[in-house]
């Protein structure tokens, strides 16, 4: 008797008879016949299936190695939460000993350790801003050689360096420790996209203004100015963005056990995610602008684009915690690229036949101040990344304690038929 006759699908469960069978989806059974179709796959996923804490757990592995509700109805369910809680309840337990669980003091010493780093960077931060201020009235010694250079700005340089070298250094500790730790590898044009956001709030708004005052192709030598206001209000908003991140890591984590559907899950866990860009911008905005009128830097341009860069930052480093590398390099990239744009814009204005290239920019400088464009180039990423996260992080598999694709099974028994 052929397959045809059988109503038989060649790969996969029975099918509807007269029907040509599909390309078979991943995980399809490979067993011909009236066979159990689900037994295949509690072969492949045996020790996802054994570890598994809960169904939710296993709809996560499932759903990271592409099996969706179409590929569910192929082995006889509704959803892939329904085929998970099947297999919860098919495949035993591995009884493996429970690991030795730290003592409170441990606990308490690690939650003190991680909460001094996140504060490094702001208290570096705002001693380097000290330190440079307090350099430009220091007695220092002319060098010989460089008599016709201005000692203090010589000093400045040195102490800006240095102190910029060890915020550095401690945000690299903040964002490979704790809640902002990324799940996956990042890119390494990420840090090259995050290093010009960080400069251009430092000193862009200074170059847009030298760029729309110059009269010809030639730039006069003048001093850079920078902001000193914006960089101590982002490495102090560290600390909110680790904690709002534990916040929303440990709410959807406790969310994903108590659901019983995966679309119960994603409503769950979107107001979640909400609440927490809600209470980093409401931090971003109180930083900045406390840290803006300290400094005399005041004013709402400095404090809005602050903020959005903030923000952009923030759900970035979301997205690479939750394994999404890609998304979270590609808003500050688009970020990059819209600076970047804004300013190549005021010198190509002066060609020939390009004068209206340089009107968007030169009438948002005019009317809202030169921080609308770092404003408003940071603003749109981040509003992509948020509409990004309330569908990326809605999934099952975004919320797993590790990696599943490295820990369902060993390659030996993902390939056992």
């Amino acid at each position: 008797m052929t397959t045809a006759e059988t109503g038989t699908g060649p790969d996969g469960p029975p099918s509807e008879p007269g029907t040509r069978p599909g390309p078979r989806p991943p995980d399809a059974p490979t067993r011909r016949g009236p066979a159990d179709p689900v037994k295949t796959l509690m072969h492949r996923h045996r020790t996802l299936c054994e570890h598994a804490v809960d169904p939710m757990e296993i709809a996560a592995g499932l759903e990271a190695h592409g099996v969706t509700d179409r590929t569910a109805a192929r082995f006889r369910h509704r959803d892939v939460f329904s085929l998970a809680e099947e297999l919860y309840a098919r495949v035993p337990r591995a009884e493996t000993p429970p690991p030795d669980a730290p003592g409170t003091e441990s606990v308490r010493r690690g939650r003190g350790v991680r909460a001094v780093l996140h504060l490094l960077p702001g208290a570096l931060c705002a001693a380097t801003v000290a330190a440079v201020a307090a350099a430009a009235h220091a007695p220092t010694p002319v060098p010989t050689a460089w008599i016709d250079a201005p000692s203090t700005h010589l000093a400045q340089a040195v102490v800006g360096a240095a102190g910029a070298c060890l915020v550095l250094l401690a945000l690299r500790l903040c964002v490979r420790h704790g809640p902002l730790r990324a799940r996956r590898p990042s890119a390494r044009a990420a840090g090259l996209w995050t290093c010009w956001l960080a400069a251009y709030a430092l000193c862009g708004d200074w170059l847009l203004r030298l760029l729309l005052a110059a009269g010809g192709p030639d730039l006069p030598y003048v001093r850079p100015q920078f902001d000193t206001g914006t960089a101590p209000a982002l490495t102090c908003a560290v600390v909110p963005a680790a904690w709002c991140a534990h916040w929303f890591a440990a709410r959807a984590r406790r969310g994903l056990a108590d659901s019983r559907c995966l679309t119960a899950f994603g409503s769950r866990v979107r107001p979640l995610l909400l609440v927490a860009v809600t209470m980093q911008l409401a931090a971003l905005l109180a930083l900045s602008a406390a840290l803006g009128a300290a400094v005399g830097d005041g004013g709402a341009g400095p404090v809005v684009a602050a903020t959005a860069l903030g923000l952009l930052l923030f759900l970035a480093r979301l997205l690479a915690r939750h394994g999404f590398p890609a998304a979270a390099a590609a808003g500050p990239a688009a970020a990059v690229a819209l600076e970047a744009a804004a300013l190549a814009s005021v010198p190509a204005a002066r060609l020939p036949g390009l004068a209206p290239l340089g009107k968007p920019v030169e009438t948002a400088v005019t009317l809202l101040g030169p921080s609308a464009v770092p404003a408003v180039a940071c603003a749109l990423p981040a509003a992509g990344l948020l509409l990004y996260a309330l569908r990326a992080l809605t999934g099952a598999s975004a919320h797993a304690p590790d990696p599943v694709a490295a820990s369902a099974a060993p390659p030996a028994e993902a390939d056992r038929p």
